[in-house]
């Protein structure tokens, strides 16, 4: 009876494994406290907004407010929540994103579309026109007079129009339909007897949601948060946005504040006031965004990934 002795690479295994065995748990730790402190460094900027937002502004000045509010006070969304304009101004916001988005993801789903055809004639130069809007800009100016000469002053169009498509997120909508949609899937289609028409609107567009929800959220994001189109191209308040609403109810706030010599406590209210509605105005802002951001996120994120490949 002969006894089998172990490899001679045996003792060499067995280490690697108690090795593997001790580095997977540090790995672990490592990489989720990495994780634990960017989710920190995300996070507690939001919620010292948030908490600085009913504490008082004293003591904040004065390194006091760090995890609860101190000094809690309602009286910069009580001063925001007074002013008229401010309902008037989420009304023209949700009327302006939603239009907007509506028109900029249509534009940029069609013209994405017809140029990842390698059947369209000229695509190659409407791209490199496009591409050429990246790197040259007639300017602020010139942009003013055009949309004056459109007659588009001081209506909700000229808030809308001049931005409605970004040529880096019509790239990517090209390269979306390239990679997703073949060639093949329109070939059989067309044999089905499905036209150009049908066969976008009943089978492109449903393959592409990652991609709508990536251009939905990017512009959502982008027309929520406009104002300087809006302060150039309109004049009546009544059609001021929401951000446009809430930076003049912050400048009026300052400007009292350095018109106030009667005294140096009203002077001190004043800038104190001015603080508090700076905290709510980012709070009020913001919230809406961080309510619809979590029905897209899937979406968003498998958009931003695929359509970034080819």
């Amino acid at each position: 009876m002969t006894t089998q002795l172990p490899p001679a690479h045996a003792p060499l295994n067995r280490r690697d494994g108690l090795v593997s065995r001790l580095a997977d748990p540090v790995f672990n730790v490592v990489t989720v406290g990495i994780l634990l402190l960017a989710a920190v460094a995300i996070i507690y900027p939001l919620y010292f907004i948030v908490i600085a937002s009913v504490s008082d502004p004293n003591l904040i000045a004065q390194g006091k407010v760090w995890l609860l509010p101190q000094g809690f006070t309602m009286e910069g969304y009580e001063t925001l929540f007074r002013n008229d304009a401010l309902l008037r101004g989420v009304v023209n916001s949700l009327l302006y994103t939603s239009v907007g988005t509506l028109v900029s993801v249509s534009i940029i789903l069609c013209t994405g579309y017809a140029l990842s055809r390698k059947d369209m004639p000229g695509r190659n130069l409407f791209m490199i026109l496009f591409i050429i809007t990246m790197f040259f800009d007639g300017g602020m100016i010139a942009r003013y007079l055009v949309v004056r000469d459109l007659g588009l002053l001081n209506t909700m169009w000229a808030v809308i129009l001049p931005g409605a498509v970004g040529v880096w997120n019509l790239i990517i909508a090209r390269t979306f339909f390239q990679t997703n949609v073949p060639d093949e899937l329109r070939e059989a289609a067309q044999i089905d007897g499905a036209n150009d028409f049908r066969f976008f609107f009943r089978v492109a567009l449903p393959l592409t949601k990652p991609l709508i929800a990536l251009m939905a959220m990017t512009h959502i994001v982008a027309y929520w948060n406009s104002y300087f189109d809006a302060m150039i191209y309109l004049n009546d308040e009544a059609m001021y946005p929401l951000q446009l609403v809430l930076r003049n109810v912050l400048v009026q706030s300052q400007a009292s504040a350095s018109l106030d010599t009667g005294s140096i406590d009203s002077y001190a209210a004043a800038q104190r006031l001015g603080e508090l509605i700076k905290y709510g105005m980012i709070v009020v802002s913001t919230v809406p965004l961080l309510i619809i951001f979590p029905f897209l996120q899937k979406y968003f994120v498998k958009g931003a990934t695929l359509g970034a490949l080819k």
